[in-house]
This record gives structure tokens, sequence and C-alpha cells, in this order.
């Protein structure tokens, strides 16, 4: 705990404290604003659909890139003449 030992000590805390506390809120308030904005895009028609089309070409992209480095060749069936 800590020891004043004059009243301008103690405003000079309570002041930075007071100062620190609105700063906190102002960034509550801000990551509110910023979650409800990502929500928002998000759950939108098109984020929906952006998100959808994003996730496909990602997977796209990175099945190519894994067959260009593996060398893996997908399979042929092959037709047995009877």
């Amino acid at each position: 705990m800590k020891r004043y030992t004059t009243f301008e000590e103690i405003d000079r805390d309570l002041k930075y404290l007071r100062l620190k506390s609105q700063i906190d809120f102002e960034e509550v308030k801000l990551g509110i604003t910023k979650s409800k904005e990502t929500i928002s895009d998000t759950f939108s028609p098109i984020g929906i659909v952006a998100n959808t089309v994003g996730a496909i070409l990602k997977k796209a992209f990175v099945l190519k890139a894994v067959d260009k480095l593996l060398g893996i060749k997908p399979v042929k069936k092959k037709e047995y003449e009877d």
C-alpha cells in the first residue's frame, strides 16, 4: 500500500486514475463498436457470399499448391476389357 505525505500526491494519483478510467471506458466503447461492425459485415448477405467464395478459393488454392509441391496426381480408373 502506498503512503502519501501530501494532499498533492493524493490529488495527482486521483487525477491519474480518473484519466485511466476514462481511457479504459473509451477503449471498451471502441471495441464494442468494432464488434458491431464486424458482426454486421459478417452476417450480411453480401458478407456471407464473400466469406463462402473466399473459403472455396482458399481451399482450391491450397489444394493446387499441395499438388504442385507433392506432385500428387489424381488416380485414374482403368477400364478393364473382358
